[in-house]
């Protein structure tokens, strides 16, 4: 690929702006050293470049994916020829990883899209713009094209996608309806948790979660929270952390011992969350897109034992 920069400014958005790849993957391809500025390699992505000069990037070809294609039922919710929209169970993992080799998400896609991926940062892979829990249910947005992928990705980053969880937490959260605005990272003493961070602290990222109760349940409450940001484990943090961790969840809370019996006799062995609505500007159209998924019978069945 080659061509000359169209503005003085940072190199990264010039062969951006010059080009139909990302500054995500103009980086990558810089460290890689694929990229030539005025005749010789470019070392910085921030370095700026005058109008007009020419550039050379070598853009490799995608690497396969070793993730292999599995005839594996998926409900769709959406779909055209640049993304996929999919409602996740429980107990399904999005990414193949130790442990979790196949029966994922990706090896369902990878059969499901036969050969119509996202070849975006160098792998032949369905593009994946964010993730939930293995064990938390709910909607997914899949990009099938670089293009929606990276039009997606920018909306995740910038925080403008609209998303939507059910959970079913311990307790009635007082205030009935508020904000938690608490830094995630990864917690000092289980690197496998996340934690809430002081204010302060230069390390995790800014998190905000807004919640509101829409029934109580006696000893527990459904709440209907929704992300400002999209963060690892965030709304399972942010509810233990104001004393009101979900139901269900192994590592961040201990169920009541009034709903244990309850929790025993369904075998409800997960957080009760559920990815219930998300919304979107489509990539390609410019048309808001939103769906909805219903909760799955597990938690239904939670529900109406706990109410009774």
């Amino acid at each position: 690929m080659q061509g000359k920069t169209r503005s003085f400014t940072r190199l990264d958005k010039a062969l951006a702006d010059a080009t139909d790849l990302s500054r995500e993957r103009i980086k990558a391809l810089i460290a890689d050293g694929a990229v030539d500025v005025g005749g010789k390699p470019a070392t910085s992505p921030s370095a700026k470049v005058e109008a007009g000069t020419p550039f050379a990037i070598r853009v490799p070809a995608p690497v396969p994916l070793e993730a292999k294609p599995q005839d594996i039922p998926l409900t769709i919710v959406y779909e055209d020829a640049d993304l996929i929209v999919v409602d996740k169970p429980a107990g399904m993992v999005v990414h193949p990883a130790a442990g979790n080799r196949d029966g994922t998400l990706v090896n369902a896609l990878l059969h499901h899209c036969r050969g119509a991926l996202s070849g975006i940062n160098g792998v032949e892979r369905p593009g994946i713009v964010h993730r939930i829990d293995k064990d938390t249910s709910g909607l997914l947005v899949v990009a099938k094209t670089d293009l929606a992928h990276e039009g997606l990705a920018k909306q995740f980053a910038d925080h403008s996608i609209s998303r939507r969880y059910v959970a079913i937490c311990a307790g009635t959260p007082r205030p009935a309806e508020g904000t938690i605005n608490a830094r995630l990272g990864r917690s000092d003493r289980d690197r496998k948790k996340m934690a809430v961070l002081p204010p302060d602290a230069t390390r995790g990222k800014h998190a905000v979660t807004h919640y509101r109760t829409t029934k109580s349940l006696r000893v527990a409450s459904i709440l209907e929270c929704r992300l400002e940001t999209g963060r690892t484990h965030q709304v399972r943090v942010h509810c233990a952390s104001i004393g009101h961790p979900l139901l269900g969840d192994p590592q961040y809370g201990r169920d009541p011992k009034a709903l244990r019996p309850i929790l025993d006799k369904l075998s409800f062995r997960r957080q009760a969350l559920h990815a219930a609505s998300l919304g979107f500007i489509h990539p390609v159209s410019g048309e808001w897109h939103e769906y909805t998924a219903q909760i799955p019978y597990d938690m239904a069945e939670l529900i109406d034992e706990i109410a009774r």
